[in-house]
């Protein structure tokens, strides 16, 4: 994301990916900010997993598929996918769904009206229809596809999600804005 977006951070926090998902955590940053940190500066840090080999080992073979070429143009021609073929079910059976998408990640909000845009912030987040999002959500996990529980959650896709696997979702998505488009 930095880079994506141009930012220069003063410091950066990694989660849990820095270890395929597995429990570890890392932090880094410009030279005046990390000599805080002992052993040169006062700040003592330390953590119960910090370095643990197995998600340090799991982490470096993440990166390597993370870094090669052309990962990121694919995952996006993935989310790509499935996301404007989710939204092109929706349009076809009337069903008020804005979506929006960066890299591997999407969102997807049932709004109010067909002049609603895609909600720019939490006040407009919180306008959305939840009950069409729960029909929906349900609507999948009953074809075996499970999407982010929450209305407010990020959704993410994974390189391992095969074509078959997205026209599968869209089929899903399709069957279900058909129904919702019923009520």
């Amino acid at each position: 994301a930095q880079a994506h977006f141009g930012i220069d951070p003063d410091l950066t926090c990694f989660g849990k990916i820095i270890g395929a998902g597995l429990p570890v955590g890392a932090f880094g940053g410009k030279k005046d900010v990390m000599s805080c940190i002992a052993p040169l500066g006062g700040v003592y840090q330390a953590g119960t997993l910090s370095g643990n080999p197995l998600a340090m080992r799991a982490g470096i073979a993440m990166f390597e598929d993370l870094t090669a070429e052309g990962f990121y143009d694919e995952l996006a021609v993935k989310v790509d996918r499935l996301v404007d073929g989710f939204q092109a079910a929706a349009d076809k059976h009337g069903i008020n769904l804005r979506t929006n998408k960066l890299g591997g990640m999407f969102g997807m909000f049932f709004v109010k009206d067909s002049d609603t845009a895609v909600p720019q912030n939490f006040d407009e987040v919180t306008e959305c229809d939840m009950e069409m999002f729960n029909i929906f959500f349900h609507g999948m996990l009953d074809r075996g596809i499970y999407l982010a529980p929450s209305a407010y959650e990020a959704g993410f896709m994974s390189i391992k999600h095969s074509d078959e696997d997205i026209d599968t979702s869209i089929k899903a998505a399709d069957e279900i804005f058909a129904q919702m488009a019923k009520v």
